[in-house]
């Protein structure tokens, strides 16, 4: 038997770097929300309006950008987003009003709109089905790699060069992972590095009819409603913990910006392992005969429940049981989206995965502007984060209702072949 080569995870790695720099780039604002705060003379409202223009960007382009991407192709899709967001970041630095920082936000936000539909399109185009949730999960574990680097070294850069030099070092790495990505990124099809024996596997599905969908027609489909409504009740959860828990931990725990390190580190470690264990366990029980379908919802499912205790980190006194159970949620988070994320190309044929996450995305971005709005309220007004934690444990449960009763069987959605 022929040996199947494994050139499709040097893909994968790449994927995961450039989510790693994405993250990166929009955790920084979290990292610094107190320094920040004092040096320009931030309250909380402006901190969440900085956090909705971001979300509100980000919105805007997964409208048009899953459209780019399945018209120009990943390989170039990726690489101009890559350069865009990495100019933004670079702005960040420059800029000295309010204004400004809120017009570099905006800029980054819509950016950064396309890594999540040319990361999927890129594991559509590289891997069987079989392998996709594993594939997703990996790459998809760099938005915890992302934001372990960033509290372990913006401060230190903060501290000893100041905070701007950190918008600038960060913004620059992104045109390092881009020549990166354009020296390895080509379909498979047309690599050199992609042997005859992992082609024929990477094909291995059956050929899905060439589509050309209309938005419209999309959003007619039960199963683009499914994926939609559970990115916008999910999807706000990470973006507070991305952009809150860091000043969560400074205030209710005392944490000094140089300490603030080691308790990201140690809850996003945990958040990663939940990334590649949620992808692996149902990509494990579709290889021991399972159901897409059940094996999806399953391991969704798991990650659900690990969730719901941090309803009750407010209450906890000890700042390392609240790291570890916001360690274990993110883990949940981080599982129950790599699956999530790989339904959209159990759902639909790969032409069009880039356009279905791209709402899913723009719907999940809109959820983040509803709750920078209301996590900015109620610190302004109670000084507490109870509701916040609240919302987070329960939205998953029923985010996962909501999937199971529009789609019950995970059904492919029938889209009709293009007219040539």
């Amino acid at each position: 038997m022929q040996r199947v080569g494994r050139f499709r995870w040097v893909i994968c790695t790449v994927l995961l770097l450039g989510v790693t720099k994405n993250y990166m780039d929009r955790q920084v604002i979290g990292v610094l929300k107190t320094t920040l705060q004092h040096d320009l003379g931030w309250n909380e409202i402006d901190y969440g309006n900085l956090v909705f223009a971001f979300q509100a960007a980000y919105a805007i382009g997964l409208v048009i950008v899953g459209r780019i991407i399945d018209s120009v192709g990943t390989r170039l899709g990726y690489a101009f987003a890559m350069a865009f967001w990495s100019l933004a970041s670079l702005a960040h630095g420059v800029v000295t009003s309010f204004h400004g920082f809120l017009a570099a936000r905006f800029a980054l936000g819509l950016g950064e709109s396309a890594v999540f539909p040319a990361s999927l399109k890129a594991v559509s185009e590289w891997f069987p089905q079989k392998e996709r949730a594993l594939a997703t999960g990996i790459f998809n574990a760099g938005s915890n790699l992302g934001a372990i680097v960033t509290p372990l070294t913006v401060p230190w850069i903060a501290v000893h060069w100041g905070w701007r030099s950190a918008f600038f070092i960060l913004g620059a790495t992104g045109f390092c992972w881009l020549a990166v990505w354009l020296w390895f990124y080509r379909p498979p099809q047309e690599h050199k590095s992609c042997s005859p024996a992992e082609l024929e596997y990477i094909c291995s599905d059956p050929v899905a009819p060439q589509v050309r969908v209309s938005w419209s027609r999309l959003l007619a489909h039960r199963q683009t409603w499914a994926f939609v409504l559970a990115k916008f009740i999910t999807d706000p959860v990470w973006w507070f913990y991305l952009f809150w828990v860091p000043d969560f931990l400074q205030r209710e725990h005392g944490l000094a910006l140089l300490n603030i390190g080691l308790p990201i580190l140690v809850i996003y470690l945990i958040s990663d392992a939940g990334s590649v264990a949620g992808g692996w366990l149902s990509s494990s029980l579709i290889r021991s005969g399972k159901t897409v379908n059940a094996s999806r919802k399953f391991a969704m499912l798991v990650c659900a429940l690990c969730v719901v205790p941090i309803i009750f980190v407010p209450k906890v006194a000890s700042m390392w049981t609240a790291v570890f159970v916001i360690g274990v949620a993110a883990a949940g988070h981080q599982g129950f989206s790599c699956n999530l994320f790989t339904t959209a190309s159990d759902m639909f044929p790969g032409k069009v995965v880039a356009s279905v996450v791209g709402i899913g995305g723009m719907a999940g971005a809109i959820g983040g502007m509803l709750i920078a709005k209301l996590v900015s309220y109620c610190l302004q007004r109670t000084h507490s984060y109870v509701v916040p934690f609240f919302i987070a444990g329960s939205a998953y449960l029923i985010a996962l209702a909501v999937l199971h009763g529009i789609v019950p069987g995970l059904q492919p959605a029938e889209l009709s072949p293009a007219k040539v």
